[in-house]
């Protein structure tokens, strides 16, 4: 019997294991990137990406893709439409960006609407297909450029027109074309507009065929399709381009349409000045109308 007082713990019970002592712990791990930080960087890798030409590449000083894209605020986990995206030049960024969480759809004229379109989608197809593995699954919609459908009622997080505003005006098509972007929008989402900017005091109906639009234009084709205005951006500003060229905005780079005359001056102003507009369809949007 023990004696009385004793301290000895008591044994412990048969088949019981004893814990270890536990070892010094390692020092914690890089805490993981936030979502933007993360984003961020997976943008970064698509701008670097070898499937984009020295030639694109070189036009990023005046399009400034990711600043724009972070001012519209596009997230990889996103289904972003693009609105005829001409060549590719900002499918090459968009597509590996959304690859492997989002996705990218490409909204296209309809190839019977003309010949034009016909050629340019053909050639884009072509892109689609030869890049495939940077670019995954990319999803391609042609619409009626005179009753645009852009794909299911509120399927889209964004919908994204770069340079194209400015052909809908003087075709008379833009008012349903703004239309056609709000009904494809989830409520809350968002539509990113970059264009070519008239002069402040510019007319309408004096520079629509300059390709050149004055931004309270492009605003009102907007917020009389039901969207909000919400941010702008001088992202895309060019103060150095006057705006009275002789072939309008196509005199300057990327198409220098007077050829080699004075082909170095327009070079020193670079593309031309944009405006970059970001607009919501309103969250609350079960009852909103838009306006005929």
């Amino acid at each position: 019997m023990a004696a009385c007082g004793s301290t000895d713990a008591p044994a412990p019970p048969a088949n019981v294991p004893v814990k270890a002592p536990e070892l010094d712990q390692p020092a914690q791990p890089t805490p993981p990137q936030n979502a933007q930080e993360a984003a961020a960087s997976k943008l970064d890798r698509a701008l670097a990406g070898e499937w984009r030409s020295d030639t694109n590449k070189a036009r990023d000083q005046y399009r400034h893709p990711k600043q724009t894209l972070e001012f519209f605020g596009v997230k990889p986990t996103d289904t972003v439409i693009e609105i005829t995206p001409g060549a590719g030049w900002y499918t090459e960024v968009l597509a590996p960006f959304l690859k492997d969480s989002g996705h990218l759809i490409a909204a296209v004229a309809a190839d019977s609407s003309s010949d034009y379109a016909k050629s340019s989608n053909e050639a884009y197809r072509a892109l689609l297909q030869k890049d495939a593995a940077a670019f995954g699954e990319v999803g391609l919609v042609e619409f009626d450029p005179k009753a645009p459908v852009l794909g299911p009622a509120g399927s889209a997080d964004s919908v994204l027109t770069f340079r194209n505003v400015h052909n809908w005006a003087m075709s008379g098509t833009a008012p349903a074309m703004f239309k056609a972007f709000f009904e494809v929008l989830k409520p809350g989402g968002t539509l990113g507009v970059a264009d070519h900017r008239a002069a402040a005091d510019a007319q309408f109906d004096k520079v629509k065929d300059s390709g050149y639009l004055p931004q309270d234009y492009v605003i009102k084709l907007a917020t009389d399709a039901g969207f909000q205005l919400v941010a702008q951006s001088e992202i895309n500003a060019n103060p150095a381009d006057t705006k009275d060229h002789p072939k309008g905005v196509w005199t300057l780079p990327p198409t220098f349409a007077m050829g080699e005359q004075d082909h170095a001056k327009y070079q020193a102003i670079g593309e031309s000045d944009r405006m970059t507009l970001k607009f919501v369809k309103p969250a609350g949007d079960g009852i909103f109308k838009t306006k005929d």
